[in-house]
């Protein structure tokens, strides 16, 4: 934002005061338990597409697999503890009992796995300490992005050693893998399918024992047993579709990028009003941009299937475009991405500690609603530092012009050098600090972004200071032009008509005039009204700033001078706030 931070500096002017609102926003990002970082890290005015690798499913995974009896009717035998066992066993997550005085159980490590375990432990599995005492594992393949599946082996109690697999449907549900019938296979794909379609995330689990093994575990990823499919349930939150929606609103393009089946990602996007079905929702997998290098990938919402090396594609396609992109991720596959992004924010409670360290920002409630209300504060925090900065350049400005035209219009020295620094410390003091703890404008989260290289004073706003430093400086000087052959002392009539016109340009530029959320202002304009008239009134002061008492028909026109900067500071009000 070009020329934030600068002092403004018109005539005599200590005052650093364009960064009187970034003061409050630090004070309203406390209150409202935004990270302050995220409130000014976001590009108020350009906070154009969110990249999210999980949308509207941002907080913590249930510890629990739906559809159990259902996935498993691939189960031999039909029983599905034996699946849910050996998922149990491919696991690197734990679960930990309640702390005292809590009563829910807490996980540690990947959601999903943690959700195996609590499917186990409900279908009367074995403690995941006995398993793993009873069956100790030794050697295992780690699950990645491309593989898409995880194989550990394990030692049993008579000496065998213990296969057990877990992974994407379409890498396990193969004859690399497994030796069953391809009827079989065909039937298990289906069912993953409709699983999948219906939301939920599904794993394959196989597995089989064997007499001894002493090769690496990726070798044994073969003439394995289906043991069946797990359906776990990551439903999105009930508020994902109105944060969707507002993100919309307010010009920022939502997009999924997931490592989920392509079915998943489309009944999420659907559910959470992402797309919408038919054509306009369909979903593009990470093998399909391989295949097509050349892919817009800017015209499309879901990604699934995706690896780490293409979600960073998708980040450095959107930002070839000029768009500012905002990352949001919890995984070690996110790091590139989250890193790459204008904006990295890693999930807190469940995000990985290598999406954390990637990431800019760190949202401690898993919230993506979090996200949404920063930048809401963050455009507010913008359009006080655009309103202030029209409110004293325009003052500012109007007191350099009364300077330079008073006398030509037969006033000699309009202004004294004390005069001057008391409206600037009445003006530029009290009212604007209060201006910048000025409450959200009615439709900042429906208007679209700025560019992203546009000016602080584009889009109009130059042109409304000058109509404001104009009318001010008009205003004023008329006044003191009148009041000259009233045999009133003009030159304190003009010094106070100066100040109420700017007073009255900073309750014109308000953008909810009637607002009860920020009295400060109007009581910051009253007490430094107040102080005007002491200025004219109260012996010291007039001293030390040479002024006169003005009577009623000075303070008529100072009135005067205040409503018509008023009026105008509304009608330009207006325009501004339709372009801004």
């Amino acid at each position: 934002m070009t020329g934030l931070g600068r002092d403004i500096v018109v005539g005599i002017d200590p005052v650093g005061e364009g960064r009187l609102p970034l003061a409050w926003a630090a004070d309203e990002a406390q209150r409202r338990r935004l990270p302050l970082r995220l409130v000014l890290a976001v590009p108020p005015g350009h906070d154009t597409h969110d990249v999210d690798d999980t949308p509207g499913r941002t907080a913590m995974r249930r510890a629990g697999a739906d559809r159990l009896e259902q996935a498993c009717g691939w189960v031999r035998d039909r029983h599905p503890e034996v699946e849910v066992t050996t998922a149990a066993l491919c696991n690197d997550a734990s679960l930990r009992p309640p702390r005292q005085g809590a009563d829910e159980w807490r996980a540690v490590g990947d959601p999903m796995e943690a959700a195996l375990l609590a499917a186990a432990a409900k279908a009367g599995c074995p403690d995941q300490v006995v398993l793993r005492q009873t069956c100790p594992r030794f050697a295992e393949a780690p699950f990645d992005s491309l593989r898409k599946r995880m194989t550990t082996l394990h030692h049993l109690p008579d000496g065998n050693v213990l296969v057990c697999l877990k992974g994407a449907p379409e890498t396990v549900l193969t004859s690399t893998v497994l030796t069953e019938p391809a009827e079989l296979l065909d039937r298990a794909r289906r069912q993953a399918t409709l699983l999948a379609a219906r939301g939920f995330r599904v794993l394959a689990v196989a597995g089989t024992e064997l007499l001894v093994w002493d090769l690496p575990a990726d070798e044994a990823e073969h003439g394995l047993k289906l043991l069946g499919l797990v359906a776990i349930s990551d439903p999105p939150k009930a508020a994902a579709a109105a944060t969707l929606a507002a993100c919309r609103e307010a010009g920022i393009t939502p997009i999924l990028i997931t490592g989920d089946h392509p079915a998943t990602a489309h009944a999420i996007a659907v559910r959470t009003g992402l797309v919408e079905g038919g054509d306009a929702g369909r979903v593009v997998t990470g093998p399909e941009l391989a295949a097509g290098p050349d892919t817009d990938v800017t015209g499309i919402r879901v990604f699934a299937r995706t690896d780490p090396q293409q979600k960073l594609d998708i980040v450095h396609a959107w930002r070839a475009r000029g768009a500012v992109t905002a990352m949001t991720g919890d995984g070690v596959n996110d790091g590139p991405a989250l890193r790459q992004a204008d904006i990295g924010v890693a999930m807190g409670a469940r995000g990985t500690e290598v999406a954390r360290q990637a990431a800019d920002l760190v949202l401690t409630d898993d919230e993506l609603s979090t996200v949404v209300t920063a930048v809401e504060e963050g455009r507010r925090v913008y359009d006080n530092i655009r309103r202030f900065l029209v409110y004293a350049m325009a003052g500012g400005t109007a007191e350099v012009l009364v300077m330079l035209a008073g006398p030509l219009l037969g006033l000699p020295l309009p202004l004294r050098a004390g005069q001057i620094l008391w409206i600037n410390l009445l003006t530029h003091g009290l009212t604007g600090v209060a201006m910048g703890a000025e409450p959200v404008s009615p439709r900042t989260m429906h208007r679209p972004p700025r560019p992203p290289g546009q000016h602080i004073l584009a889009a109009g706003v130059w042109q409304r200071l000058l109509v404001l430093a104009a009318a001010v400086t008009a205003v004023s000087l008329t006044a003191g032009v009148v009041a000259r052959p009233m045999d009133l002392p003009w030159q304190s009539v003009l010094f106070l008509a100066l100040l109420a016109a700017q007073l009255g340009v900073a309750l014109g530029l308000r953008a909810r005039l009637f607002t009860t959320q920020n009295l400060f202002l109007p009581a910051s304009v009253a007490a430094s009204a107040l102080l005007a008239t002491a200025a004219l009134y109260v012996p010291a002061l007039r001293s030390l700033l040479d002024t006169e008492p003005v009577g009623w028909s000075g303070t008529g026109l100072a009135l005067a001078a205040a409503l018509a900067a008023f009026v105008t500071a509304r009608l330009m009000r207006g325009a501004f706030h339709r372009r801004a």
